[in-house]
């Protein structure tokens, strides 16, 4: 009978070492490696405006981040069918949805030329009032399994006093625009055309709210100077 040695020549020996760590080498690249293409990256930038027909005031302004569910507090562009809420695949924002519409909201209130100062909370503002929101719906709406969505956003506004926290008025602002087509440019510009709405007039009512005149400034001191102020021309 033949025996056969337990010797191995190097040349074979070297050649299953190599196939092996090839192997193992191709088992991770899947994890080490990009899985798909990179998220395709899209601003919120709705079209703001003057508010002519708003009185123009005296008393300084902060915007909180608003509050949102786990669903909306994300970078990724949600949207909804039947009772599904889901994202749109390799699509996002610049940044979380609450941080994206402090941030627009801010951006209204400066655009509307009729107040002297309004910045984030998080810019250590000493303000008159607060604007606390929360975030009830910023979504693309389907209707139908191949029909254009309708964007959808629904935002509640608490007009705050300063330091004391009294909430002075509260309003439910939803606005909604359709998608021209099916594809993402067009739903980010109805996107743009809802979000910019509402975002204008939540800065409209605030400015003409009645309430704000009889409470006064809050606190009874001349406030700071905003951190990173926004001076709005005359």
């Amino acid at each position: 009978m033949t025996k056969y040695s337990a010797y191995m020549p190097q040349s074979r020996r070297g050649l299953l070492v190599s196939s092996t760590f090839l192997f193992l080498l191709s088992g991770c690249s899947g994890i080490i490696g990009p899985s798909g293409p990179p998220p395709q990256i899209y601003v919120l930038q709705p079209d703001l405006h003057v508010l002519d027909e708003a009185p123009r005031v005296s008393w300084q302004l902060a915007i909180a981040a608003p509050g949102a569910s786990e669903s909306l507090d994300t970078p990724r562009i949600a949207l909804h069918r039947g009772a599904t809420l889901d994202y749109f695949a390799d699509a996002r924002w610049t940044d979380a949805v609450p941080l994206l519409v402090q941030a627009k909201l801010v951006e209204a209130f400066e655009k509307s030329a009729r107040i002297p100062a309004v910045a984030a909370t998080s810019d250590a503002v000493r303000a008159d009032y607060v604007i606390e929101t929360t975030l009830r719906d910023f979504e693309a709406r389907y209707d139908s399994q191949n029909g254009a969505p309708t964007i959808v956003v629904d935002i509640v506004v608490h007009l705050v006093t300063a330091g004391r926290n009294d909430v002075i008025a509260t309003h439910d602002f939803h606005q909604e625009a359709p998608a021209a087509r099916n594809d993402i440019p067009s739903v980010v510009a109805a996107f743009n055309q809802a979000a910019g709405a509402a975002f204008e007039e939540i800065a409209g009512w605030t400015l003409h709210e009645p309430a704000v005149e009889k409470t006064g400034a809050v606190p009874s001191t001349t406030p700071a100077p905003v951190t990173r102020r926004h001076k709005i021309a005359s």
